[in-house]
């Protein structure tokens, strides 16, 4: 499979908690934590649709000022999720500066922020236009009830949450299915690629009839549109298989619960990026500051069967002898890990 989602670390395994999600046949991304953005373009930042904070230490929300000064002017809206009491730190953020000009932009940019957890919680968002004031949202259902907080036609996210001595949030993003073209019979077929890829995707993740019309491109310099079934396009290029998965974990205990809702949500994930802060060396430490060893990290990624691990968010004390911490996750993982 070949992925059309590609996740990143922003700033490695030793900065601050980011990883970005840049969807390859879209011009869009996702964002889990908002650590230090300095080293992502603005043009990558643009992008973003969704973003998902575990929680708000300083080091996982520092780079929600990038992202707002960069959206300022522009018609956008964009989506954060985070823990119970997440609207109040926006809120908050939002208030730090004046707004007495926005009246005059051209247009309107809009945060939509959704708490998520146990009740009871809130939702709001806020309008550049309207100096950023709050206006209530309907909120999401709790975790207990519903522990989809997205649903897409292409996509799901999930979260759960873990203790970190504050409710911290872990996410899983899901393909609900893996939509490839093969471009052999592409050209085959006389056809060449454009934007109604896109669409023909859509079409097939939304259920469309197979009777439906595509306007395809045709090869050649003429490069002339013509129409095709859903179904004959489907039967000839298309090749669909399982769905990518990628889970973010970061800032856990280790605790039954957080671990059962560890291996839980990041079954069978593709990708987990997964905290591995200490050392079992420094195992008391890790326990003290609620953190997860690196040992503790390949161990639960093996019982959830993730296929590949990326540990980060390692701690200052390792700085120049990394090895340590990938070496212990990779035996407890019982395969490499990724860096």
């Amino acid at each position: 499979m070949r992925p059309d989602i590609l996740p990143q670390l922003v700033n490695g395994p030793e900065g601050d908690p980011a990883v970005y999600a840049n969807f390859k046949y879209e011009r869009r991304a996702i964002l889990f934590d908002m650590g230090d953005l300095h080293l992502m373009s603005a043009r990558s930042l643009l992008k973003l649709s969704h973003v998902f904070v575990s929680h708000a230490h300083v080091d996982h929300f520092i780079g929600f000022d990038q992202v707002l000064r960069l959206h300022l002017g522009r018609s956008k809206t964009l989506d954060l999720y985070g823990p119970p009491g997440f609207s109040d730190h926006v809120e908050a953020k939002l208030r730090g500066y004046s707004w007495n000009l926005v009246e005059n932009y051209p247009h309107d940019f809009r945060l939509c922020v959704f708490e998520v957890g146990e009740g009871p919680l809130q939702a709001a968002s806020f309008s550049c236009r309207e100096r950023f004031s709050r206006t209530p949202l309907a909120s999401l259902e709790p975790l207990s009830e519903n522990p989809v907080i997205l649903d897409e036609p292409g996509l799901r996210v999930s979260a759960i949450l873990l203790e970190h001595d504050i409710p911290c949030l872990a996410y899983a993003l899901e393909e609900k299915q893996h939509i490839n073209v093969d471009k052999v019979r592409l050209e085959a077929l006389g056809l060449r690629v454009g934007p109604w890829i896109r669409l023909l995707k859509e079409a097939v993740m939304n259920g469309e009839p197979e009777s439906s019309q595509i306007r395809v491109l045709a090869s050649g310099e003429d490069g002339a549109e013509r129409e095709m079934s859903l179904g004959a396009l489907r039967e000839e290029i298309l090749r669909v298989s399982r769905g990518q998965k990628i889970a973010y974990v970061t800032d856990a205990a280790f605790t039954d619960g957080n671990v059962e809702g560890i291996v839980g949500l990041a079954r069978n994930a593709d990708i987990l990026f997964c905290e591995a802060a200490f050392s079992e060396e420094d195992r008391i430490r890790a326990d003290e500051r609620r953190h997860l060893t690196a040992h503790q990290a390949g161990w639960i990624a093996r019982r959830a069967e993730a296929r590949r691990l990326v540990p980060f968010h390692f701690s200052p004390k390792y700085h120049g002898r990394l090895e340590v911490l990938y070496e212990e996750a990779s035996r407890a993982f019982e395969r490499e890990v990724g860096s």
